[in-house]
């Protein structure tokens, strides 16, 4: 049942960042409310015992890591994808292009070639570990489009015109 639960909340959580990625987005300041749906997703992943191929330890920690590691790196070009502004009353907003639609090509070529390399050498490839690399992307993406959120919010806390 873990696995069909997985399978569930992978598809959940991509087709709910990719619905909610192309709609103008108003920013929300507090960083606790990126980190919500990439904890879960960890959480998740690290309970599961068969994390690792128990066969091939070394290598399925490797494949493991190495998905995480591009996660990350995917996660920041995502995040360079987003278009973001500031309205006139200063309220930033953001949402995704046309390049953020390559991004998640280009994400979900690297993860089946991830995916093919592991099949390859005989190395399990679970749900667990897509969970986490999925955490480690909405975090990194997260964080980077709140960094250049900040670019565009003013330091005060209203509007320079509304004294």
């Amino acid at each position: 049942m873990p696995a069909v639960a997985n399978t569930v909340l992978i598809i959940a959580v991509v087709g709910y960042v990719l619905f909610r990625q192309f709609q103008p987005r108003q920013w929300n300041p507090n960083p606790r409310r990126m980190l919500v749906v990439p904890a879960v997703l960890a959480f998740m992943a690290l309970r599961d015992p068969h994390l690792l191929d128990a066969h091939h330890e070394a290598l399925s920690a490797a494949f493991l890591i190495g998905g995480v590691v591009l996660e990350i790196g995917l996660g920041t070009v995502w995040g360079f994808t987003t278009r973001i502004w500031a309205d006139a009353q200063g309220a930033v907003w953001s949402k995704g292009t046309m390049a953020s639609f390559f991004a998640w090509i280009g994400m979900m070529i690297v993860r089946i070639a991830l995916y093919a390399a592991a099949a390859a050498l005989g190395v399990a490839q679970g749900q667990s570990g897509l969970l986490l690399a999925l955490a480690a992307l909405l975090l990194v993406r997260g964080a980077v489009v709140t960094w250049r959120a900040r670019e565009f919010a003013p330091a005060y806390r209203s509007p320079a015109g509304a004294l």
